[in-house]
C-alpha cells in the first residue's frame, strides 16, 4: 500500500537565467556575480522549471511511489496554471491546494553560474496566505507522514493543529523549519513541543547554529534528539551530511563524481530521500544514503525537479552505491 504523505509549504515557478563564467566574480574569501550597472549582458541560456520547498518535496514523494499531496497557496494566473500542471503530470495530489484571485503566483529568478552556485531573486506571493483559515486539516488527518517545508511567518499558526494531530496519531513528520521557526529558536514552548512530535528535523550548518544558539555542531545535534526528535540531520553541501539518532552520530559523504549543473532544490531532493527510506522501514544510515543519492541526481541537472529520482531508480542505485557512511558513538 502507497503511503500517503502531505507536503506543506511553498510553491514557486522558477526562472533559470545562466550566466557566462565570467560575470562570477572571485574574491579571497568569497565569491559574487559582478553585474555592472548600465551594461548589457547576454546569457547562456533561460529555463523555465517549477519549485518551492512543498512542490519540490511533493513531486520527489510522488515519483519515489508515495500517495503524494500539496497543502499551498498559488495565485490564478498562468504560473499557477502552470503549477497545477505540473502537480498533474506528477501525480500529485491537489485537491489541499488553494487558489487566491488578483494575485501573482510566487516565483523565482535563478542568476547560476557555470559552477552550479546561484543568487535567488523571489517574490512570496500568495505563499503568505497559508494559514489556519486556508490549512487542510482533514487532508492532515488523513495522511501517514507530513513533510513540513519553509512557511512564512503568518504560517506559523498552524503549529497548533499539527501538534494536535502528531501527539494523537502518532504518525511522521519531517521538519525543515525557516523563518520564523529559526527566530524562535528551539527554546520556544510551541517549538520545543513541535520538535519532540518530530522525526526527522533536517537544518543546513547556518540554520543549526540559528535555531539552537550553539556554535558546536555536534552539541546541537545531540541537545535536539533530547528534546525528543527521533532523527536530526545537518547538512553541509559539498562536505556531505551529518546525523544522529542520539546515541550514534553518522556522517554520509556526498556521491563521488557528480557534475554539478545546479545547486537548486538539493536540500529538498535529500529531504524526500531520507524521509522516504524512514517511511519505508530503513535505518537511519540507509535513509540518508537515499537522501544523498536523490540529492547527487537533482544537482547534475537544472531545475529542483527534473533529476528526481524514481522508486525504482533510488531502490537500484541503493543496491550498488559505493558511498561508505561513518559511525561513531555520542
Amino acid at each position: 500500500m502507497q503511503p500517503k504523505t502531505l507536503s506543506i509549504g511553498g510553491v514557486t515557478y522558477d526562472l533559470f537565467v545562466r550566466l557566462p563564467h565570467d560575470a562570477v566574480h572571485a574574491e579571497e574569501r568569497s565569491a559574487a556575480l559582478q553585474l555592472p550597472l548600465g551594461t548589457k549582458l547576454r546569457v547562456d541560456s533561460v529555463i523555465e522549471t517549477c519549485g518551492g520547498g512543498a512542490g519540490n518535496t511533493a513531486v520527489g514523494l510522488a515519483r519515489l511511489g508515495c500517495d503524494a499531496s500539496i497543502s499551498a497557496v498559488i495565485g490564478s494566473d498562468q504560473w499557477g496554471e502552470h503549477l497545477l500542471q505540473n502537480f498533474h503530470r506528477q501525480g500529485v495530489g491537489t485537491q489541499s491546494l488553494t487558489f487566491v484571485e488578483k494575485e501573482t503566483t510566487s516565483f523565482s529568478i535563478i542568476l547560476s553560474s557555470g559552477s552550479g552556485e546561484r543568487v535567488i531573486l523571489y517574490t512570496p506571493g500568495p505563499n503568505v496566505h497559508l494559514h489556519d483559515a486556508l490549512f487542510d486539516r482533514h487532508a492532515m488527518e488523513a495522511t501517514d507522514w507530513i513533510v513540513l517545508n519553509h512557511i512564512q511567518e503568518n504560517a506559523c499558526v498552524i503549529y497548533d493543529d499539527l501538534i494536535a494531530w502528531l501527539k494523537q496519531s502518532g504518525k511522521g513528520l519531517t521538519w525543515n523549519p525557516g523563518g520564523c521557526a529559526l527566530k524562535k529558536g528551539m527554546a520556544d514552548g510551541e517549538i520545543a513541543t513541535l520538535l519532540g512530535c518530530t522525526r526527522l528535523l533536517i537544518l543546513n550548518r547556518e540554520e543549526l547554529r540559528q535555531f539552537t544558539g550553539l556554535p558546536d555542531e555536534r552539541s546541537a545535534l545531540k541537545h535536539l534528539t533530547s528534546l525528543g526528535t527521533s532523527f536530526v540531520c545537518m547538512t553541509d553541501g559539498g562536505k556531505g551530511v551529518l546525523a544522529t539518532d542520539g546515541k550514534h552520530l553518522y556522517h554520509c559523504p556526498p556521491c563521488p563524481g557528480i557534475t554539478v549543473k545546479d545547486t537548486t532544490g538539493a536540500g529538498d531532493a535529500f529531504t524526500t530521500g531520507a524521509t522516504w527510506g524512514l517511511m519505508t522501514g530503513r535505518d537511519l544510515p540507509t535513509a540518508l544514503l537515499a537522501g544523498t543519492l536523490n540529492s547527487g541526481s537533482v544537482v547534475g541537472a537544472i531545475g529542483a525537479q527534473d533529476g528526481l529520482l524514481t522508486d525504482i531508480e533510488l531502490r537500484e542505485r541503493l543496491t550498488r552505491t559505493k558511498i561508505d557512511v561513518s559511525m561513531e558513538n555520542f
